[in-house]
């Protein structure tokens, strides 16, 4: 699949999104270095040991790169930036449950505002399965001829 690359200085606002999750109960921020053992345990067990493994490095920048959506005390949802490399946005997921309520939305807009505030001015969403949904959200474009791109050559479980 190919990436696709954003114009951050065009995002749509982030206000409104994190407002309408704490209407709901939903807590968006970034992540918290005590908390990683805990968040990257749960994105293996919701998603896959590739996502831990970057949602892992999003922990080790400054700032956290890792951003949460909390749901009172529950892990509902996370994204993440600069992890697979300097200027991605990605991995991302929520919680089965929590799906359709606008959680994965705004953590996308968190990571993108956060993108353009230490200084980028695009980001590349890699790899990014649903096109049409980063399109319409973020008016993302395809990168022409960019698959596998930064993933080729990666190792497997079949590598091992």
């Amino acid at each position: 699949m190919p990436d696709m690359l954003v114009k951050l200085y065009t995002l749509p606002p982030l206000a409104p999104e994190i407002e309408a999750q704490a209407a709901q109960g939903i807590t968006i921020r970034r992540g918290l270095p005590p908390e990683k053992h805990f968040v990257i345990d749960w994105v293996e067990r919701h998603f896959s040991r590739y996502w831990m493994s970057e949602c892992d490095v999003g922990f080790s920048r400054e700032p956290v790169s890792t951003w949460l959506a909390v749901n009172g005390d529950q892990l509902v949802g996370f994204a993440c930036y600069d992890t697979t490399g300097r200027g991605f946005f990605g991995p991302t997921g929520v919680a089965e449950s929590m799906r359709g309520r606008g959680v994965g939305r705004a953590l996308l807009l968190a990571c993108l505002h956060a993108m353009y505030d230490i200084g980028y001015g695009y980001a590349v969403i890699g790899d990014p399965g649903p096109l049409e949904y980063y399109a319409k959200t973020v008016g993302a474009v395809v990168i022409e001829d960019s698959s596998p791109g930064f993933y080729s050559g990666m190792l497997t479980s079949d590598s091992e």
